[in-house]
């Protein structure tokens, strides 16, 4: 009989400023080569999934009630990162690729994420789960609230998704 595990710590993050050679299909080479945001985005707003599929209307005349049928898919994103300062002051731009990489808008990216058994610090491996890959848009990054560290908001438009796939080897 299989094991819960606590979801705690098991959300490994990675955005690729290179399109994949098979983005439903990323290798492992790829992927540890890119970005890891897993320490480094807040975890109370962070989406990246699936929503509701478009829905199309479209029942018989003399049916009574709606029958809609399941339509395009949806995903969404959308993530928090803190903003790195070196302790003499100014920006630590060595601790920053993920906010460089993501704070203009309209950049083009990749990101996939895992949730498995696997701590968020592992690396990908071939056949790793991957719950979500995407091609997506930055939009602006807002500012918060200014409550606790520094930080922007950066939200995103999905272009494509790719559903639980597999990293390759």
């Amino acid at each position: 009989m299989g094991a819960r595990v606590l979801a705690d710590g098991k959300t490994k993050f990675t955005v690729l400023t290179t399109k994949p050679a098979n983005p439903a299909a990323p290798t492992a080479a790829e992927l540890n080569a890119g970005i890891d945001l897993s320490m480094h985005v807040l975890t109370s707003d962070f989406t990246f999934g699936a929503v509701d599929s478009d829905k199309v209307a479209e029942k018989a005349l003399g049916a009574s009630g709606n029958a809609n049928a399941i339509g395009a898919s949806n995903y969404q994103i959308g993530l928090t990162i803190w903003r790195k300062f070196l302790t003499a002051g100014g920006f630590d731009t060595a601790d920053e690729a993920g906010w460089s990489a993501l704070k203009v808008k309209g950049t083009t990216a990749w990101a996939y994420a895992r949730q498995t058994d696997k701590d968020a610090s592992a690396a990908w491996a071939a056949t790793d789960e991957v719950y979500l890959g995407a091609e997506f848009t930055t939009d602006t990054p807002q500012r918060t609230d200014g409550t606790g560290f520094v930080k922007y908001r950066i939200p995103g438009e999905v272009q494509t998704g790719y559903p639980f796939i597999a990293v390759a080897a």
